[in-house]
């Protein structure tokens, strides 16, 4: 018990410094922000007592030249005033700036630590949830940090009370503090509406956001396989660094909104004090009726309700960044070992030394002391029922998940001492569910390789049997193919997927049943492009059609029990086992 506290108060210490950290670059801005706040503090607090100073020293007490030491008094006044706004609109302005970067730090940490994590990670985690934890949470947080500290150091004035009692008790008053009100309206007016523009605007500009996290996470197990995380990073940033402009507009015209609004409030009160008191010279208007415009119940009031939106952004934003570290202290199932290195002159020989797997520590294992010897150039068909785990087979070369014993050994290299990053540039992958980015589809190809040419491009198109129907499009390779290609066919798509792999260009081939969801005629095309893609490379196929993989050099039949056969499509008829019954039964079909 005494250990769980004492682990407990050590994440929560670990939390308030990595809380108060992210305004550790922007300390110069938070300083500034702060002493403006503690400025139009002193000066909110500061206006009551000049208009006491009037009130007191020279109207109570006969002064000479009082007249004219009101209006000194009134020029000062008019000037903190002019100071005050300066401060309030830096505040409004530059604070919500700061808050503005320090959440679009948290967020490229956040999405970069995404990056990291493991397949195991996104088996357990929804898009939807991870896209709030990215966007709607980081919003709050940084709320929390810009309002958080003003509105401990600010109170805010409200002067609603000042003009019901001008209403009550000089109704020439009145009218002078109501003629405000029109210029107020209009001011209020056009910069409301400028605020809701930029609003509108920084919404879209999170729909943008919350689209590219959703594409890249969806497609994660791509951007993986083609160790682009990189390119995903810079994408994000990119988009991130619009959200944050978009944010700067909206906060100006807040900023302008506010702060005028405040400036045209004080200075309703500074001219009723000084018309008042003039009246008070001229004896139309007796002293007690300005005290009252003076009294400091507006202040009360307004910190209170400052304390309760406090206490209501504390709360949002306490949420928000549980609910971010909790994500952000996931530690990636699968490293890079200290001593991991390089792979190089890969030709392709691949070997399962007892390899056992399973998906979680109590779960049962799926694949269980399993032994493969697979030489380079070969053709290898896998294939079984469904449910076998030949995907899960074939994704444990590129270590998508971790088997949790034995050796797989790439060019006699176990592939645990690997990086994996070259690891997985060495492995070329064809799913069956292609997934394209929204774009292109140019820049789908070059994703196999972001610094090929648009020849390159061209050429491995013509190799994947996607030249024609690409040339066939509105805009030809500068086609928008909507988003995860929605405006393809599947045997379009697929081809645009092994175009993207032959960029690519890896020695070792996986291809994942891709062509059990084609049409005749589109599986056709596809045979002929991976066959072409399979050329002088190591080549693994997960078939679910047995008749496409006839031809391949070796058969491996994959069962709950292990491989139970392999050898050739005539070996394995002539065997009349497991393979037989699979085949005949898709030919009675």
């Amino acid at each position: 018990m005494v250990y769980e506290e004492i682990e407990v108060r050590g994440v929560m210490n670990k939390r308030i410094k990595k809380f108060f950290s992210y305004y550790k670059p922007y300390m110069r801005l938070f300083y500034a922000d702060m002493a403006c706040a503690a400025i139009v503090s002193i000066i909110t607090l500061a206006l009551p007592l000049c208009f006491r100073y009037i009130t007191k020293n020279l109207l109570e007490v006969e002064t000479p030249n009082a007249l004219n030491d009101i209006y000194f008094m009134g020029g000062l006044m008019l000037t903190l005033l002019a100071i005050y706004t300066i401060c309030e609109a830096f505040v409004s302005y530059k604070g919500h700036i700061m808050g503005a970067l320090m959440e679009g730090d948290m967020r490229n940490e956040l999405f970069e630590h995404y990056q990291k994590l493991s397949f195991n990670f996104y088996d357990e985690h929804r898009t939807g949830e991870l896209m709030t934890r990215i966007s709607n949470d980081s919003f709050d947080i940084s709320e929390l940090y810009h309002h958080g500290p003003e509105d401990i150091v600010i109170p805010v004035l409200n002067f609603i009370g000042a003009f019901i009692i001008l209403l009550c008790i000089n109704i020439k008053l009145a009218l002078v503090a109501l003629s405000f009100l029109p210029i107020m309206g209009v001011y209020g007016y056009y910069f409301s509406n400028k605020m809701h523009a930029a609003l509108r605007k920084s919404r879209d500009k999170i729909g943008n956001i919350n689209v590219q996290v959703e594409d890249s996470l969806s497609g994660i197990r791509v951007v993986k396989s083609f160790t682009n995380e990189e390119i995903e990073k810079n994408k994000f940033s990119f988009a991130n660094q619009a959200f944050i402009n978009s944010r700067k507009d909206g906060y100006k015209s807040e900023a302008y909104f506010y702060s005028g609004l405040e400036t045209f409030t004080h200075l309703m009160m500074i001219v009723v004090v000084i018309f008042g008191a003039a009246s008070i010279v001229k004896k139309t208007l007796d002293l007690a009726d300005l005290l009252t415009f003076l009294l400091y119940i507006g202040i009360l009031i307004e910190s209170i309700k400052r304390l309760g939106n406090f206490i209501r952004l504390y709360q949002e934003g306490l949420t928000g960044f549980e609910r971010f570290m909790e994500i952000l202290e996931v530690e990636p199932d699968i490293k890079d070992s200290p001593n991991a290195r390089e792979l190089t002159n890969v030709q392709g020989n691949i070997e399962f030394k007892n390899v056992s797997f399973k998906y979680k520590e109590d779960y049962n294992h799926v694949l269980n002391n399993l032994s493969l010897n697979i030489q380079s150039g070969k053709y290898i068909a896998l294939v079984g029922p469904s449910g076998v785990r030949k995907t899960t087979l074939c994704f444990l070369i590129p270590r998508f998940y971790e088997a949790n014993n034995g050796e797989i050994l790439i060019e006699g290299h176990d592939i645990k001492h690997i990086t994996k990053r070259s690891l997985r540039k060495n492995i070329g992958i064809v799913q069956q569910d292609t997934y394209l980015f929204a774009g292109t589809v140019l820049e789908n190809i070059r994703y196999g390789r972001p610094n090929a040419s648009n020849e390159e491009i061209i050429e491995t198109a013509k190799q994947a049997n996607a030249h024609d129907f690409i040339m066939a499009l509105h805009n030809g390779y500068d086609t928008d193919i909507g988003q995860r290609g929605v405006k393809l066919s599947g045997g379009q798509k697929q081809r645009l997927s092994i175009a993207r792999v032959f960029l690519k260009n890896p020695p070792i081939i996986i291809f994942d049943e891709a062509t059990s969801s084609l049409d005749n005629e589109s599986e056709k095309a596809v045979q002929n492009a991976l066959e072409k893609l399979a050329t002088n490379r190591t080549t693994i196929v997960i078939a679910h059609r047995l008749s496409t993989v006839r031809h391949a050099q070796r058969i491996l039949v994959l069962l709950d029990s292990g491989i139970v056969e392999q050898g050739t499509h005539a070996d394995l008829i002539a065997l009349g086992g497991a393979y037989s019954n699979l085949y005949n039964m898709q030919l009675s079909m």
